[in-house]
């Protein structure tokens, strides 16, 4: 299966939607909004620029 922008900002929509959906339950909503959300997305987006960027490395070292 290969990744383009459309598929993988739908799954990371998806991840994040389902942690928070997850997470309302055992917290407020107003807390799950404001801190959890926000944490989850900036994680998420630094965790997808590391992983592109080593994709991007062993594509090229191969």
């Amino acid at each position: 299966m290969e990744f383009d922008l459309p598929k993988t900002a739908a799954v990371f929509a998806a991840l994040i939607a389902l942690g928070v959906v997850g997470t309302t339950p055992m917290m407020g909503t107003g807390t799950v909004l404001m801190m959890v959300l926000p944490s989850m997305v900036v994680f998420g987006l630094v965790v997808l620029a590391l992983g592109v960027k080593h994709g991007e490395y062993r594509a090229t070292r191969r």
